[in-house]
This record gives C-alpha cells, structure tokens and sequence, in this order.
C-alpha cells in the first residue's frame, strides 16, 4: 500500500467515526455515549480486519503470494512453450543426441 493510500484509509476511518458520531446522535444518544458507541464500532471493524487479514495469512491468501502464483504459473508455461517449439524445431539426429546428453547427465 504505498502512503498516499495509507493517508486516505487513515482519513476514511476518520470520518467513518465522525458518520458514526453523528448516526447515533441522530438516533437520539447523546455526546459521551455516541462517541463511545462510535469508538466502539471503529474497535469492532479494526477487530474485523485483523481477524481477516490473520486468516489470510495463515492460508497462504497473501496478496504478494497470489502474484507470486501467478507470475511462476506464466512464466513456467511461457518456458515450457519455448523449450518445446525449440526441441520440435531439431532433426532427429539432434533430438537423440540431445536425449543422451540428458542421461548421461543424470548418472
């Protein structure tokens, strides 16, 4: 999240308990028991928030994670794609030095 979103969920919240503030005066509490009816709403989504964001840490459910999948996922088959058209592209001579070499490696 870079600052400038950091500053505006900052503000949202901000303002989420001044509505908030202002919601439950409306409804006819009054000033110390809206302003700690709206804290603890505030308490309650931070609460929220979290609880959501430690499940998705132990899941595995990360933004940065999800890309992560992502990106290996292209990239692997965009790699697999390339190798194969290259090994097509070989004559049979090459295709079958190119299969000893490979063993001949593994052992």
């Amino acid at each position: 999240m870079t600052r400038a979103g950091v500053l505006q969920l900052g503000l949202g919240v901000f303002l989420l308990g001044a509505v908030a503030y202002g919601l439950f005066r409306l409804l006819g509490l009054e000033g110390f028991s809206a302003g700690i009816a709206s804290e603890a709403l505030l308490v309650a989504i931070v609460l929220l928030w979290t609880v959501s964001y430690l499940f998705r840490v132990v899941t595995g459910q990360m933004t940065f994670m999800e890309q992560r999948k992502r990106y290996r996922k292209a990239y692997e088959k965009i790699t697999e794609e390339e190798l194969q058209n290259r090994y097509d592209s070989l004559s049979e001579e090459d295709k079958l030095k190119l299969i000893k070499e490979i063993e001949m490696e593994k052992k």
